[in-house]
């Protein structure tokens, strides 16, 4: 069970990352931003790594929560069946 919840988080963690990544691509408010500014700068190495971890940790807490939720949930259908 144990390894079983281990594979789901870092398959959620991967998915979930890749769609936060996804959704920063996309995002409306930044084309906005630049288009108000006239020029795009782009930013440091710091701030791209500080970047780039706080998104793999938001996805990783995301990730440990829904195994949290599924996990539990399937522990508690194995209880009420038997």
């Amino acid at each position: 069970m144990i390894k079983a919840s281990l594979l789901l988080m870092l398959l959620l963690t991967v998915l979930i990352g890749m769609g936060l990544r996804w959704r920063q691509a996309r995002a409306p408010q930044v084309a906005a931003g630049q288009a108000r500014h006239g020029r795009r700068r782009d930013p440091g190495l710091l701030a791209r790594s500080k970047a780039r971890i706080d998104l793999w940790v938001t996805a990783a807490a995301i990730a440990s929560g829904v195994t949290i939720l599924i996990m539990g949930g399937l522990h508690w259908i194995r209880v009420a069946l038997q």
